[in-house]
């Protein structure tokens, strides 16, 4: 397929989601997408195609169990899907790059233990959710390719929950379902079919688009509002660097968390920290720490705090006024590599990934950038925002450490889900 042969309308939609530059690199992976379809349904018709986005988070570090603010957005990395729906009551989705199809009977729409931490249960847990909705469901065949790379932060598990739960909302449905009742649907298939206790932010930062502030104050009617700013005009990029650490045998720190917080919530007479009133948390201060220990006071006061930087981020965004927003970002950072502590693992003294990734981005960047931990912590992930002038220097200095192909500059894509239609020409929200 090239720029010649594609329809003004395809060009239109791909120069929407990606920007000019990228239209040939999208036409040549279209065009991919579109002969595997084929290869693997030869019988089916054109297909239709679905684009969902990956997400960051921003700001808000281990608020939303507490039920805090966070701070996420979509980003330029996307799965995308050819899609066609068929009569039978079966869906057959295959992913490039995967030997297995799945196949998901939609008259079997309980929980199968073989399928637990498989892809097949995400979809098997949407067609769920859709079902307990009293919605219409029905069999498609589809064929995905992703470029939302595994394990970098990015939820690639989340959009391709959010891009099922599309595709029913679309063939079946007439969209009559939100995004962000779409990522309820996809967080429910996550947490019961495939068995990780997720929060709402990842599928939200998928299904809504854009910069996304998420108020967890309520969990089950989390508000969820725009934030409209324009990343692309502040001069700053955005560099998500995966620093090579593992998450193996990281759950007991994962879980110390969350676990450690509540405990100075329940010792205050509340469940979680946003119910608490800080005055009376530093009121307390010298019993808490005697009964909890610091490291548990610590990460209460990290909560505190990053739960009114969001806050003020948020209006920051609004206001435009990009380096308030920058400033407090830092300060998160910080909080989250001092108080809360999930930067580096006490699983070993060798391995510290992450805290090498921050101190030689403060050693490329001194006080010219932005960064902070990405995600969960202890492994995985860290995130800059890197002057323009910077950028080339900090792409350089970090790839040669970290690897080229794990140091990736990330765009926020002001869209969730996408669709369009060879047939009919017209594209839409998903």
């Amino acid at each position: 397929m090239s720029e010649q042969s594609a329809t003004p309308a395809f060009l239109n939609y791909l120069k929407d989601l990606y920007g000019d530059a990228s239209v040939t690199e999208q036409l040549q992976r279209y065009q991919l997408l579109k002969d595997q379809f084929t290869a693997c349904f030869p019988a089916d018709p054109e297909p239709i195609f679905f684009s969902t986005p990956g997400r960051t988070e921003i700001m808000g570090n281990h608020t939303d169990h507490q039920h805090g603010h966070v701070l996420c957005a979509s980003v330029n990395m996307d799965i995308i899907a050819a899609v066609v729906p068929v009569e039978q009551p079966e869906i057959i989705l295959k992913s490039y790059g995967y030997d297995k199809a799945d196949h998901i009977d939609l008259n079997i729409l309980d929980p199968q233990a073989e399928e637990k931490e498989h892809s097949a249960s995400l979809i098997r847990g949407v067609a769920r959710g859709f079902k307990d909705r009293g919605a219409r469901i029905g069999g498609y065949h589809a064929y995905t390719m992703s470029n939302v790379p595994a394990g970098s932060g990015l939820s690639s598990s989340a959009a391709f929950e959010v891009l099922n739960a599309a595709i029913l909302n679309a063939l079946y449905n007439n969209n009559r379902f939100d995004a962000v009742e779409l990522a309820r649907i996809s967080q429910f298939a996550e947490n019961l079919f495939f068995g990780k206790p997720s929060g709402l932010m990842d599928q939200c930062g998928c299904a809504v688009g854009g910069f996304i502030a998420i108020d967890f104050a309520d969990p089950e009617k989390a508000q969820v509002t725009r934030v409209p700013v324009d990343f692309a005009d502040t001069g700053y990029s955005m560099i998500i660097t995966k620093t090579g650490g593992s998450h193996a045998d990281l759950t007991d720190e994962y879980a110390a968390i969350p676990a450690e917080m509540k405990a100075v919530a329940q010792a205050l007479g509340k469940e979680v920290l946003q119910q608490v009133d800080p005055q009376d948390f530093y009121r307390d201060l010298p019993a808490l720490r005697e009964s909890l220990g610091d490291r548990a006071v610590l990460r209460a006061m990290h909560f505190f705090d990053e739960d009114q930087r969001v806050q003020a981020a948020g209006r920051a965004l609004e206001a435009h006024n990009i380096q308030d927003f920058l400033n407090l970002l830092r300060t998160s950072g910080l909080s989250s590599w001092r108080l809360l502590q999930n930067v580096t693992s006490n699983r070993s003294d060798h391995d510290q990934p992450v805290t090498m990734a921050l101190a030689y981005s403060e050693h490329l960047l001194g006080s010219r950038g932005y960064f902070r931990v990405h995600g969960g912590g202890f492994a995985g992930t860290i995130q800059a925002f890197v002057p323009l002038a910077l950028k080339g220097e900090y792409l350089s200095g970090m790839r040669r450490v970290f690897g080229a192909s794990d140091v990736m500059e990330v765009g926020i894509r002001p869209y969730g889900t996408r669709t369009y239609s060879p047939e009919t020409g017209n594209s839409s929200a998903g």
